[in-house]
């Protein structure tokens, strides 16, 4: 009878189980993206920065060597660190009806997602809206906080710049339901990523693809790709089939430097050289490791980045939002604003969806030690 009784429950889970596995992986093939082909690869090609069917940095970066793997399993399981917050992490929802006073206003949305308002344009950075960032709706790292606002209540933006194309960046439905929402919005992107874009029914006229040093101009805005120090891949990460960029945004008065994501290198200096000085920016401190450290900059060496490209005002990003390293979830915040003092950097830490007055910031308040 028991005998029986297990054959019918499991007769039971096969078609639950199957549900499951459904859901998991039904958009995982769009959601991978495209592979760059014709006139696309053959602009790649063509790049500087394109050899033996990948890009290149200009100074080599490793991705987290096999070896390693035991290592960071162990700390994983069983590290001490206090990896999420321990109680609701406090947000904002932005007003933004009316201009800001200046011409310049900057709204930090969690993670990399950066909505700056630059003389009457708007530009949406790495935007990411989905609960999870992965190709899989119910696998991979899941949001510590919601989204400060949805994306249908902000106001139409004129461009979205993708710094490269890992799921933490690029969303699939984000840029899907952007697309729908405001017809008149432009995808500035790296070389390759573009066929990603294109996958996703994104018509390539509405899509600007750049190698370092090119620019496009964007409703009178100046968006110019720089070099950054990372890697690329959503099916196979470090396969390095799309480029990978930090940002330079230009108006007429004032100038943003985003770094994406990237290890520290000397060609800060250059880009500081070439653009700078900058009123304010947008600094990666999360996610590093001593197991990879090519390819994501610790806080300290966000501090020099700021210092290297003549920046102002330090605004800090890529932390809090997703449990992608194994720190613990306030330490980057905490270095960094250790080393900031240490070298009179003005660094403001908004809340996710606080919006800055980049010329009157508000003083840091410490808001996170609150749910640490």
């Amino acid at each position: 009878m028991r005998v029986a009784q297990l054959a019918r429950r499991s007769a039971l889970l096969v078609p639950v189980a199957g549900a499951a596995l459904v859901r998991a992986g039904w958009q995982v093939p769009a959601a991978i993206g495209g592979r760059p082909e014709g006139e696309r690869l053959a602009r790649m090609m063509r790049s500087p920065h394109y050899r033996d069917g990948a890009f290149h940095n200009t100074v080599p970066a490793g991705i987290a060597p096999a070896s390693s793997g035991p290592g960071v399993m162990r700390e994983l399981l069983f590290g001490k660190e206090q990896r999420k917050p321990t109680g609701t992490v406090p947000l904002v929802v932005p007003s933004l009806d009316t201009p800001p006073p200046d011409g310049l206003r900057v709204t930090w949305l969690g993670h990399a997602t950066v909505l700056v308002e630059l003389e009457g344009r708007r530009i949406l950075f790495d935007p990411v809206w989905s609960e999870r960032v992965s190709p899989s709706t119910v696998l991979g790292p899941r949001r510590l906080h919601p989204v400060p606002v949805p994306l249908a209540d902000l106001p139409p933006v004129d461009a979205v710049v993708i710094s490269h194309d890992h799921y933490d960046h690029l969303d699939m439905a984000t840029i899907r339901r952007i697309a729908a929402l405001w017809p008149q919005t432009r995808f500035v992107v790296p070389l390759g990523v573009g066929a990603h874009l294109e996958r996703w029914r994104i018509p390539s006229s509405r899509i600007e693809e750049l190698d370092w040093t090119e620019s496009a101009t964007v409703s009178g805005i100046s968006l110019t790709a720089t070099a950054a120090r990372h890697f690329s891949g959503r099916l196979r990460p470090g396969g390095n089939g799309t480029l990978w960029a930090s940002w330079v945004v230009a108006g007429s008065a004032h100038k943003i430097f985003y770094t994406g994501d990237s290890g520290y290198f000397d060609g800060y200096r250059d880009i500081g050289a070439e653009y700078g000085p900058f009123d304010l920016t947008f600094i990666q401190i999360g996610a590093y490791s001593p197991y990879w450290p090519d390819i994501h900059m610790t806080p300290e060496e966000g501090v020099a980045t700021h210092l290297a490209v003549r920046g102002d005002l330090l605004v800090p990003v890529h932390w809090g939002t997703f449990n992608l390293a194994l720190h613990s979830w306030s330490e980057p915040i905490e270095r960094l604003l250790t080393d900031a003092a240490d070298h009179d950097v003005r660094v403001a830490v908004p809340r996710p969806g606080q919006s800055l007055d980049v010329s009157s910031p508000e003083p840091v308040d410490g808001w996170w030690r609150e749910v640490a």
